[in-house]
Formats: structure tokens, sequence, C-alpha cells
């Protein structure tokens, strides 16, 4: 009798997403976004840039796109899994979105795969960046990273110039399962070898007793993966145990240094090398135009978070305007296959096949300009696809 009831109940659900995704796709007066972010807790920093960026978006093009007016309608998921699905179930069924988007962490983007597939709503991810995402939904496109695209790099750069020995530290959960296992497989690729490594919990880490045991293993480097939001606290640790004074450099993909908290980490974050998708030092006309309306908008610097969030928009009014103002998931989903534009970060495109982003690659030294800290670029790969679905 339980399993009975269970079914019925899961059959209604079923039945009032989709009930709720039609409604709102017959909806002609405007297009509801469902923005779920963390705008509390330790990924705080992640929905205020992704929320910021957005709203900069929408002031510099309008609030209208297609003939329908564009409603945002932003809730505070904390960044915990079980929070992303209610909320997004609620914005489905009672908001009636015609799209979700945001998804600060992996987890939540996962929770709310699912209802997406079942509403045929757009779930449009302007964060995570574990490579899966994407093949967890149809309904999925992604304008952030993934955590391949940059580990691979930084890997091969490594031990193409003089880094032999690593120890790694990354958060205990996909992203930073994705990171360790594309860096070490171009890192030993290339003849490198590692000596330790050390998965620290994603929630409220203490990174000092492993820093203590790293720099008692003198590698020539660390290899740090931990995400937007946590670099200050990592840095400040590394600070204090003397590593960067003992010559270990830090590499890795670009979250340890974000720009919205790079100016605060000190001097020991100086010669710091990462691969990663934007620095707010890209020398592009654009994006010294983001970065001054931004700065003037909310008096701090963008990072790569808020240019998640700026392309992610602007694939939505984009998608609008191309399938001429048609709301349904299909033919969204659609219309964001295969596009491209100009970015604050560079080019890029959505995959038609995988709906993931193809983008620029930098590897970047931390350094001082006009007394501030920036990630000045010195390499660029082009084009740069995530590793993971090329091989499929």
């Amino acid at each position: 009798m339980f399993i009975h009831t269970k079914t019925i109940l899961t059959a209604v659900a079923g039945v009032a997403l989709w009930g709720a995704a039609v409604t709102a796709g017959q909806a002609q007066d405007s297009v509801k976004i469902g923005l779920i972010l963390p705008m509390t807790g330790g990924q705080a920093s992640t929905g205020k840039q992704i929320d910021n960026a957005i709203k900069l978006y929408m002031q510099q093009h309008g609030d209208s796109v297609g003939g329908k007016k564009i409603e945002i309608i932003l809730k505070d998921d904390a960044a915990l899994p079980d929070n992303t699905k209610r909320i997004a179930q609620e914005l489905i069924v009672n908001d009636k979105v015609n799209i979700i988007a945001g998804f600060g962490v992996t987890p939540a983007a996962l929770a709310a795969a699912p209802l997406a597939t079942q509403a045929k709503v757009p779930e449009v991810v302007m964060a995570a960046g574990t490579s899966i995402i994407t093949e967890r939904s149809p309904y999925i496109v992604r304008t952030s990273f993934t955590l391949p695209q940059s580990s691979t790099i930084i890997g091969d750069w490594a031990v193409k110039n003089g880094i032999k020995r690593v120890a790694t530290l990354t958060s205990d959960y996909a992203p930073g399962n994705d990171a360790l296992a594309s860096f070490k497989e171009h890192f030993t690729a290339g003849g490198g070898e590692i000596l330790d490594e050390v998965k620290v919990p994603l929630a409220n880490p203490d990174f000092a007793p492993f820093l203590q045991r790293m720099k008692d293993a003198k590698p020539d480097a660390i290899f740090v993966f931990v995400p937007a939001g946590q670099g200050g606290s990592f840095m400040k640790q590394y600070a204090e145990r003397g590593l960067d004074k003992s010559g270990i450099k830090v590499i890795g993909p670009g979250d340890v240094t974000d720009d919205d908290l790079l100016n605060n980490m000190g001097d020991a974050v100086l010669g710091t090398v990462t691969a990663h998708i934007y620095s707010a030092a890209h020398p592009s006309a654009m994006n010294k135009e983001f970065v001054a309306a931004y700065q003037k908008a909310y008096n701090t610097r963008p990072g790569f978070m808020a240019v998640g969030g700026y392309d992610g928009i602007n694939l939505i009014y984009e998608a609008l305007k191309k399938n001429g103002g048609k709301t349904d998931g299909d033919s969204l989903v659609e219309a964001m296959k295969g596009m491209k534009w100009e970015s604050p970060r560079g080019p890029i495109s959505i995959d038609p096949e995988t709906r993931d982003i193809v983008q620029n690659v930098y590897v970047r030294k931390v350094e001082k300009v006009n007394g501030e800290l920036y990630n000045v670029e010195f390499q660029t790969f082009d084009n740069v696809k995530d590793p993971g679905k090329i091989k499929k």
C-alpha cells in the first residue's frame, strides 16, 4: 500500500510540474526566471556576484526582450541541495517560471536536474563546474566552466615549467574530484610526481594542519582547488604557516585567486600561477567597460562568477530574440545550442551537442598592477571544450 501511494504521489507531482510548465510556456506577457543562488552561507560571494551581474546586464540592456518583460524571482538556497530542490519545485509549480538559473555549487545543480527534465524547463547553470552536470538533463545549458577545462591546462603547464613534485589539496566534493583527476592525469603523464593528496571538507575547512604536513613534504608546489569564496582563508593560512617563505608555490584552477577576494590576500599570493577562464585584468575593451561598470555599481571588482551570471542572462536574452519570443523549454534550449558571442572573458560558445560552454583558458600569474593585486594573463589556450566530453 505504501509503495502504491508513493507512486501515485510521484505521478501527481509529475503532472503538476508538466502542467505548470505548459502554463508558463503559454504566458505571452512576461518571461519568468527563477534565480536560485546561495545568498547566505559559505558560498554567499558566488550568489552576490551573479545577482549583481544580472542586475547590471538588465540595467544596460533593458528588462524587455522579444516583446516580453523579463521578471527575475531570486531565491536563496544557501548552497544546500535539499533547499534547491524544494525551491525549484515551488518556482516551477507555484510561480510558473519559464527558466530556472543560477546554481552556485554542483550538488544544487544536480538536485534541480530531474525537475528541469520533468517540467521541460531550461536550467541555465551560471556557476557550478563539475563536468557531468550537463549530462543529467537535456534541458541544462551551462555558461560558467568545467574544472577539467582549466585543471588539465595547469597540469601541462606545471610539468613544462620546472614543477616536478606536487602535493594536492582539494575540496572533498565532485568539483574537487574533477579538478584533482584532471590535473593528475596531465601532470603525471608529463613525468610529474604527486607526493601527497589531501581532501578537505567543503563546509568550514581548516587548512592549517594539512598545510603543515605539506610544508614538511617539501614539494615544488601545492595544487589547490577550493570553491570561490574560500581562497582568502586558504592563502591566509598558507602565509601563517610560512609556506610562501619556504618557496612552495601555489598552482591550480583560478578559484583560489578569485578577483573579488584577491586584493585582500596580501603579498603572500604574489607569484601564484593559475589557469582559468576570466580575470578582471583581461585586456579586451569589452572587459574594461564591464569592470568599470561593475565597480561603479557595486564598489567591488567582478570575478569569474559575475561573468558566469552576465553571460547566462545574455544567453537567455539572445535565445528569446532568436526564437521569436517562444518560451517553451524545447524552443529555448534549441535556440541556445551553438550560440556564439563575445563575452568580457573573450569569445565563447555553447557546444550544440553537449550544451556546455566552449571558451578560452588563460594561464595567469598574480602580480601588482598600480598597487593592486591582479591575475595577469600570459598564455592563452583558445576554444577549450570540456576534456571529459571530448573523449566520449
